[in-house]
């Protein structure tokens, strides 16, 4: 499945009805007891505070997301999700992948809320080859080492 990355920011949302339709859809599919508001007020608000979703394309649809704030050392990752339909088809592993090398051309780290990653979520990242280096805090998501 060729899945690329696809940023999407307040501009790019406002510019295409079909990432505004994607979007609720992927998030429309997340467990409601993820997300810390309606779905269309979590994306407005994410959007709204000049943030972006990091999106999985796949024939020029949104498929998967995951929030994305930049503090200018690293990207914040959270409410990770990948539509229903598309699911267990590697789609959020790509992303993923995707994000991660994004993240290494930009010279950021990843870092995501502790409890932002849940069991399952650190399950995908290590067998990804992520390293989860746990801080006070948060979690450091280290690249695996073949794609450094």
């Amino acid at each position: 499945m060729p899945v690329t990355l696809h940023p999407v920011d307040r501009a790019a949302w406002e510019a295409d009805a079909q990432a505004q339709l994607d979007l609720a859809r992927i998030y429309a599919d997340a467990p409601s007891e993820r997300l810390p508001a309606p779905v269309d007020a979590f994306i407005h608000d994410h959007l709204a505070d000049g943030h972006r979703f990091l999106c999985a394309r796949f024939n020029d649809r949104l498929i998967g997301a995951v929030a994305q704030r930049d503090d200018g050392e690293a990207w914040w990752l959270s409410h990770f999700c990948i539509r229903k339909p598309t699911r267990r088809r590697g789609v959020g592993t790509r992303l993923l992948t995707l994000v991660g090398q994004a993240a290494q051309a930009e010279e950021r780290a990843l870092r995501a809320e502790l409890g932002q990653l849940r069991l399952a979520d650190q399950v995908l990242l290590v067998r990804l080859g992520f390293r989860l280096e746990q801080h006070e805090s948060f979690h450091e998501l280290l690249m695996p080492e073949r794609s450094q």
